[in-house]
């Protein structure tokens, strides 16, 4: 059965080249669709967390001042992972901090990122509105624990990533949309994504 790795950081801000660090991390494991595992955990950088940040997340620099060491916590994620391919919701963000907060702790990084953001962009162009909580809401998923947390983030990125697949199967006659299908599917160009899946399901229903 296909396994993925859905992750989530909070950070101090929105890029690692600008000096911005990871203050946790969480990751869903899913098998078949289902969730099969978990791991979380705040992280400390030795950084400053900036106040509107904490604003946001709710984490402050007392709760980073007690976790472990960053490197530590991402040795001990990508054990968590393995060889999985990941999926994140604007995986282009959290591919950044994968990378970098990984190569901090002397660890090479080469999983392959799916999108749930180009995902929806292609599936959903209807949609008013592309971001995690507003999707999780058009779709009537559920909400697992307080948004912009990363294991609460990363659930419904799950469940989003769910939903997604179901549709592919359901809607479009996907018989297997697994990560490498996906991973194509977001390459695609919007006029291209039709013209896609009526291939694929054409194939699907050939004797």
């Amino acid at each position: 059965m296909s396994r993925m790795a859905v992750i989530d950081f909070e950070t101090t801000g929105i890029s690692p080249a600008m000096g911005d660090r990871a203050t946790e991390v969480a990751i869903v494991l899913l098998e078949g669709g289902r969730v099969v595992d978990r791991f979380q955990s705040l992280m400390n950088a030795g950084v400053h967390i900036p106040a509107f940040i904490t604003q946001l997340t709710g984490i402050t620099n007392a709760m980073v001042q007690a976790a472990p060491p960053a490197e530590t916590v991402m040795a001990e994620a990508a054990r968590f992972v393995g060889e999985v391919p990941m999926v994140a919701h604007n995986a282009s963000f959290d591919r950044r901090y994968w990378v970098a907060e990984l190569a901090r702790a002397g660890q090479a990084a080469q999983h392959p990122f799916a999108c749930t953001v180009l995902l929806s962009r292609r599936l959903y162009p209807e949609a008013p509105s592309h971001k995690l909580g507003n999707l999780v809401d058009l779709f009537h998923l559920p909400r697992t624990g307080k948004a912009h947390r990363a294991l609460a983030d990363a659930e419904m990125a799950a469940e989003l990533l769910g939903r997604i697949q179901h549709d592919l199967r359901t809607r479009h006659g996907v018989p297997n949309p697994d990560h490498a299908f996906l991973m194509g599917l977001q390459r695609c160009t919007k006029p291209a994504v039709a013209k896609l899946l009526r291939q694929v399901a054409a194939k699907a229903c050939q004797p």
